[in-house]
């Protein structure tokens, strides 16, 4: 950081006060909840799923089969029988 006219500081990289997302210096963003498949985080703004087990983030519900899901929520196929 380095100061401007009018007080204050910007950054040295970006030349923003707070820093540009993108700037190397900018804060990291903090996960609101972590997917319990990837443990990747889940960021304010981020679609997920809540499942009975936790949240799993939309990129690894987009890439479950249907029997992943039926897992997942706790549902299981039935079996027919003959009356």
């Amino acid at each position: 950081m380095r100061a401007r006219e009018g007080g204050g500081t910007v950054c040295y990289i970006c030349n923003q006060t707070p820093c540009h997302p993108r700037c190397p210096n900018a804060e990291q963003a903090k996960a609101v909840h972590e997917c319990i498949t990837c443990n990747d985080g889940i960021f304010e703004g981020d679609h997920y799923f809540d499942s009975p087990a936790g949240p799993v983030c939309e990129w690894c519900i987009s890439h479950m089969t249907a029997m992943e899901m039926m897992e997942l929520t706790g549902e299981t196929m039935s079996e027919a029988h003959a009356c």
